[in-house]
């Protein structure tokens, strides 16, 4: 029996369907297409689906995870464009974790919160506390 898969996309809730597409074209994703309240988006082999649907409990409790290969640079590319402050939303610099990863964190203007992050040694991780 063959059980090979290919992807899995989560479908990130969107209040201001419209400004959320900006914000995430603004972070560094490609809009590949929108219609029909879904807009596929990617950023290389990485891609989620943002719709024009919000509840404000699953937002506020939804969480991604984008494992990259330069945070720092995902970072600078943020705070550089003040991403934050042009759409009024959290952000925090990257700090190395724990769990062998460093990472920052942004909320989207729906509230859905971003972990951006790369692997990192578990030496330094454990000197990063």
């Amino acid at each position: 029996m063959m059980m090979d898969t290919v992807e899995i996309k989560a479908f990130v809730p969107a209040k201001d369907f419209e400004l959320s597409k900006r914000f995430y074209q603004d972070l560094g994703f490609t809009l590949a297409s929108s219609s029909h309240g879904v807009a596929y988006l990617h950023a290389g082999d990485c891609s989620f689906l943002l719709q024009d649907f919000y509840d404000e409990t699953l937002a506020d409790n939804f969480m991604m995870h984008l494992l990259v290969k330069d945070v720092d640079a995902w970072w600078h590319h943020v705070s550089s464009s003040d991403l934050a402050a042009r759409y009024g939303v959290r952000a925090a610099p990257p700090q190395d974790r724990p769990w062998a990863i460093r990472d920052f964190t942004i909320h989207d203007p729906s509230g859905v919160l971003w972990r951006i992050g790369q692997n990192i040694g578990k030496t330094r991780a454990n000197h990063g506390e």
